[in-house]
């Protein structure tokens, strides 16, 4: 494992300000509906488990036996009132987190990439799944980023 990982992680970040690009600040916060996400609400979603990685990550570094931590994460982003936040400041924290954990993954060895916790399903997971899964999330949420989009530029085509 090693650098072709770390730098399809780093990737994600200029593929969020890419699906970014033009958006106002009414489509950044527009919804679908109450229980819907905004492109806000996601980047502070994507922010939040960048925040819940890095601890994952370093957690199993130091050989942690207990159970990785999970987070709730509709009630993190309703909690901190997330769609009131600024996207540009939680697109600024997952920017800064991928690139202080790029520099500890580069310096990880191959046993160290090997290294593993149980998450909270009970599952063995190794550092190199961590990172394959959360770059993997973060293609999701790039998903739903241009879903948000479309159903906004539809809703306002309507009015």
């Amino acid at each position: 494992m090693g650098n072709v990982q770390i730098r399809d992680y780093l990737n994600t970040h200029q593929q969020l300000v890419q699906a970014l690009e033009d958006l106002t600040e009414e489509q950044l916060k527009w919804k679908a509906g109450p229980a819907s996400w905004s492109v806000t609400e996601v980047l502070a979603h994507l922010a939040d488990h960048s925040i819940v990685v890095s601890f994952r990550i370093r957690d199993i570094l130091a050989g942690t036996e207990v159970q990785l931590p999970v987070f709730n994460q509709d009630a993190w982003v309703s909690g901190q009132y997330a769609n009131s936040g600024n996207a540009a400041d939680s697109l600024e924290l997952f920017r800064s987190l991928l690139h202080y954990n790029s520099l500890l993954l580069g310096r990880l060895n191959p046993e160290d990439w090997e290294k593993s916790g149980i998450n909270f399903k009970g599952e063995t997971v190794r550092i190199t799944d961590i990172v394959r899964l959360f770059t993997a999330h973060v293609q999701t949420h790039l998903g739903q980023i241009e879903r948000i989009k479309q159903s906004s530029n539809a809703a306002s085509y309507i009015q």
